[in-house]
């Protein structure tokens, strides 16, 4: 075996301010954190479909999709969610880089990891989003039967019954969607872009 070759970060020639400039706002990664069947996968599907109609270069990571592909060797252990949510955080700072709004629906169950994701980031850049829903109202909507599982001890390691969700402690939004609408969380989420001169 020969020796290990240096890996060097190449610098792009269009920076990310360049690709900013052209698509005429700024790039961030808004994170979706909740339990499951609190709606962060319809919430950033709603708001990826409004950024769509508004021209705004946007890109929607889910946690479901992304285990079908670049994670699908990773299990639900601590040590795996913690591996999961790291490469999430590193392909979604390389959306930012390419100056588009990448929202990512992760349960993202551990404060720890989502603030070594939000390091990755210059200020601003990362929006954490705070999918706020009682377990009882997630437990009834249960969209894939999997609290229904875990009740039964089919799922191990599941978030909210065998397994802890720490809730952040300070977001840059909190959404209740067991109050709001989607339209409304929707609208929310705009505001705080636009506020925040993102868009």
């Amino acid at each position: 075996m020969g020796e290990e070759q240096p890996i060097i970060w190449h610098q792009s020639t269009v920076t990310k301010q360049d690709r900013q400039q052209q698509n005429q706002h700024k790039s961030c990664v808004i994170w979706f954190t909740g339990l499951s069947g609190s709606g962060k996968s319809s919430l950033a599907n709603a708001l990826d479909q409004m950024l769509f109609s508004k021209n705004v270069q946007s890109y929607v990571l889910d946690g479901d999709n992304i285990r079908h592909g670049l994670n699908a060797g990773l299990g639900f252990s601590k040590e795996d969610r913690k591996e999961n949510i790291r490469r999430i955080g590193e392909v979604s700072k390389l959306f930012v880089d390419s100056g588009q709004i990448v929202s990512t629906a992760f349960i993202s169950p551990f404060r720890e990891d989502r603030e070594q994701v939000r390091a990755l980031f210059p200020d601003g850049e990362f929006i954490e989003v705070y999918v706020k829903c009682p377990i009882s109202v997630c437990e009834n909507r249960d969209p894939k039967g999997l609290y229904k599982k875990a009740r039964k001890g089919e799922i191990s390691d599941f978030t909210g019954i065998s397994s802890p969700y720490e809730e952040p402690d300070d977001p840059e939004l909190v959404i209740e969607t067991d109050q709001l609408t989607i339209s409304q969380s929707v609208e929310s989420i705009i505001h705080y872009l636009k506020q925040k001169e993102i868009l």
